[in-house]
This record gives C-alpha cells, sequence and structure tokens, in this order.
C-alpha cells in the first residue's frame, strides 16, 4: 500500500485508491550489471534465505526484496506488518537472528537485499507488538512521545493539498513529523541499524506523504548516504505531491508503467508499446522502479495479477525484455480475502503449494531474468508488430523478443541484428535457427512468446 495497513480491508482499499501521485528522475538502476528485484512478499526470512540460494541467484536476480521486518500489531493480516510499534527486528517473519542469517546467505548466493521500510507513520490503535512491546497510538516508549507526531490526526482526505498529504494521517494511521531532528534521527537509526546487518537498499514505503527535504535530511544521516533506495509515491492526475520531486533521492516507483500496462493488455494494442516509457511521459529511465503489480495493486484491481493469466505472464516478459527502469517481481499468495495473511505465517516449504504463487519462479518468468541481463545496455531494434497485438523487437546483437497476444497462432520471418547461430527459445527451450541474414521463421501460438539471447544456445 502507500503507507501501512489500516485497521480494516475497507479502510486499505480506501486508502490504495486514493493514493494516486505523478512522477520523473532518480538515482539510476541499482548499482551493478542485475536489476532485477524478486519481492518476496511476505515470505519469512529463512524461507527468503533458501529462496536465495536455490534460485534467485542460480537465475540472475540482482535483489530480493523483504517485507518490513520491525516489530508491528499483532493480527494474521497482511497489513498488520505495515503498522509498526518499535524498530526492533521483531515482526512475524523471524527475528534479529533470522534476518542477519537471511541477508548472508542471499549475499554468497549473490542476491544483493532490500528492505521494504516503513518510516512515514506508526500504528493505528494500542497493545503489545510482536516483540512485545506495549504502545498505544501516540506513545512509543523509549522510542516516540506524542510530541513526535504531526498535529493533525484527520485523515488524509485531500489530494489537491499538499500538507494535508504529508501532514495529516494515512487511513488513521499515527503520522511521523519528520520534520523534526529527533524524528530524523531515529529513523535513520533504524535504516543505520539494517545497514550494519548488510542491507543494500530500502523501498520507502508511503513516501509520498513525507516531504522530500525530510527524506534527504534522512537519508544524509546514513551510514551510507549513497545507498540504493525506491520510493513509494502513486501517481495521481492533479494531486499536489507528484513522483518527480522524489527523484533527487533515489529511484521512484512508477505507478503509470502498471496501471498503463493492464489496458494495453486487457484492452488495447501491444503496438502502442513501441515507445513505452519516457515516450508516455513516465520518469527518466534512470530513475524508475517499475512493475507489473505489487501487493497493494493486485488487491486494489488496479493493475493486472496472477489472476489475469496470459496477460499476466506476457506482460511481465514484456517488462523484463523492455529496457526502461528497474523492474521488480511480484511474488506473493493466492487470496480471496483482501486482508489475508501469509500462508503458513510466511513460511514457504515449496513453491505452488499452500497457496504460495511464486510469480518470480514461473519459467515464462524466471527465464527473462538471464534475458535482460545478457542484453543490458542495448536500446531496441528491429522493431515489428502488426498493428494489433503481435510485436516483436530486438535488443541490438544480444537479443531478440516476439510475443503473439492474438487469439490465435502466427507465423512470420523475422529480421533480427543477431549473429547466425541456433539459440535458445528460452519460453519454451526449444531451438531456433538465424541465418546469415539474421533472419528466422517461427510460430507463435495465441497468447504465447519467444526470446532468444546471446551466449544461450542450446536448452
Amino acid at each position: 500500500m502507500a503507507r501501512s495497513r489500516a485497521l480494516s480491508g475497507a479502510l486499505v482499499l480506501a486508502a490504495s485508491a486514493a493514493f494516486l501521485a505523478p512522477a520523473t528522475t532518480a538515482e539510476a538502476a541499482p548499482p551493478g550489471t542485475k536489476d532485477v528485484t524478486a519481492v518476496l512478499f511476505e515470505w519469512n526470512f529463512a524461507s527468503v534465505a533458501k529462496e536465495c540460494t536455490t534460485r534467485l541467484g542460480p537465475a540472475g536476480y540482482g535483489y530480493v526484496q523483504v517485507s518490513p521486518p520491525a516489530e508491528h500489531i499483532t493480527g494474521s493480516q497482511w497489513w498488520t506488518s505495515y503498522q509498526p510499534v518499535s524498530y526492533k527486528i521483531a515482526g512475524r517473519l523471524g527475528d534479529r537472528t533470522a534476518f542477519k542469517n537471511m541477508v548472508d546467505t542471499c549475499h554468497s548466493a549473490g542476491v544483493k537485499v532490500v528492505v521494504d521500510t516503513v518510516v512515514n507513520h506508526m500504528s493505528a490503535g494500542n497493545g503489545t507488538g510482536t516483540g512485545g512491546s506495549s504502545y498505544t497510538k501516540y506513545n512509543y516508549p523509549g522510542l516516540y512521545s506524542s510530541y513526535d507526531f504531526d498535529d493533525c490526526t484527520a485523515q488524509i482526505s485531500n489530494y489537491q493539498d499538499r500538507w494535508h498529504v504529508q501532514h495529516c494521517e494515512l487511513v488513521g494511521l499515527a503520522d511521523l513529523d519528520t520534520g523534526e531532528n529527533y524524528v530524523r534521527g531515529a529513523i535513520a537509526g533504524y535504516m543505520n541499524d539494517l545497514l550494519s546487518l548488510g542491507v543494500d537498499g530500502f523501498r520507502i514505503d508511503a513516501a509520498k506523504h513525507i516531504d522530500t527535504a525530510d527524506l534527504a535530511n534522512i537519508k544524509s544521516r546514513l551510514t551510507n548516504p549513497s545507498v540504493y533506495w525506491k520510493q513509494e509515491v502513486i501517481y495521481g492526475s492533479g494531486e499536489a505531491v507528484q513522483p518527480g520531486e522524489y527523484t533527487g533521492n533515489g529511484d521512484v516507483q512508477e505507478f503509470r508503467y502498471a496501471y498503463d500496462l493492464k489496458r494495453v493488455f486487457n484492452n488495447e494494442n501491444l503496438a502502442y508499446l513501441k515507445n513505452y516509457g519516457e515516450g508516455w511521459g513516465y520518469l527518466n529511465n534512470a530513475s524508475a522502479g517499475v512493475f507489473v503489480d505489487n501487493h497493494d495493486t493486485e488487491r486494489n484491481g488496479s493493475t493486472l495479477s496472477y489472476k489475469d493469466n496470459a496477460n499476466y505472464t506476457l506482460a511481465n516478459v514484456f517488462m523484463l525484455a523492455w529496457p526502461y527502469g528497474a523492474p521488480d517481481i511480484n511474488s506473493g499468495y493466492e487470496f480471496t480475502d483482501h486482508d489475508a495473511g501469509p500462508p503458513n505465517g510466511g513460511q514457504v516449504n515449496a513453491c505452488w503449494q499452500n497457496g504460495w504463487k511464486c510469480q518470480h519462479a514461473w519459467p515464462e518468468i524466471q527465464n527473462m531474468v538471464a534475458f535482460r541481463n545478457a542484453t543490458r545496455g542495448t536500446a531496441v531494434t528491429n522493431w515489428w508488430d502488426n498493428g494489433g497485438d503481435a510485436i516483436a523487437f530486438g535488443r541490438g546483437s544480444k537479443g531478440y523478443v516476439a510475443i503473439n497476444h492474438e487469439t490465435s497462432s502466427l507465423t512470420r520471418t523475422y529480421q533480427t541484428s543477431l549473429p547466425a547461430g541456433t539459440y535458445c527459445n528460452v519460453q519454451n527451450n526449444t531451438p531456433v535457427s538465424v541465418n546469415s541474414s539474421g533472419q528466422f521463421t517461427a510460430t507463435l501460438g495465441a497468447n504465447t512468446a519467444l526470446a532468444l539471447y546471446a551466449g544461450k544456445s542450446s536448452c
């Protein structure tokens, strides 16, 4: 969600619908040659560690994003993770030892760790947290007192009013006064603690509700002020707070990318994607974090989700093949109840069991991670479309992708810039021969894709 989670499903849905804000430039894609992040939503830390070793590292994922680790309110709902009550690592997903082991294990597998970080607000009620801390809405002993929260205690309702958006309460959650020196220091202290455990980056939850100058001040206090981070700033047409304001601090999540992919794949023509990205008025390529869906949007219906089957799969294939932004692959679990928390308390014994969807492991998606890594730094070449829902494009001499989103199969000869040779179509593990003119002929069934890249000659 944009800030944290609410008291009820209705409130959370309302909040998600209300968050909508614009975009521009950031700190460039994640450092390094592997910029794809697997977002393992509500996986516990032991399960994340195992997945880094067995799948994420070998598949070429550069990052794994984990759900908020701080102590939070009790309850089975997923959004309880987004109502912190202290900055101790003591949430339902694991303790400090499990978290540190996860970071070390993922690093050993060549995977960096990004933490979903909730610093805009605390909770909406009172009680005892998952780590045993007692709290009330405006009092968190040893951390914050009533003086550390914004004076506005009304819920945010007017997104045309900047002050209201950044000083009032998101779905009734106690809003921290991030303009305060003490609060800035406390937040930086939490993030520095995570950095001391080896964390490589942060997703700033509900960044839209924090003044960009406050975030810049907090970042300046970090032991590594240049650490990677991406900020959740949901675009809303005509709203007072726009995504482009935040690019000086780091990457910004480009929600319009996901919204428009849903519309194009469901109702329009893939041919329109020829200039997708900055050509559509989005954030600068170097500043954008992109995704097909995330944990909020798959629940509020604003984007595609696993429930959209082939449309969803092909949209992820396109995102990983297309050179715009740094992509997140959302990986969650089946749900019918919007509020339902993770199966087995976040323990994943195996993909595709107990409701775990593991989208990052779907072969059509997972195999595109290596494609993206292999084609990094190359522009789009040899674009082709049929004016409708069949497209194809190259990535210079390094790769080529074709997507048939039509209702019937398509056979044609494609022109590429690939060297002659035999390649593996990683979408279905079949060989494809490219001739000396860079051409190959293939048949793509309805709602299937083809992807070839240099270095992958055998299946």
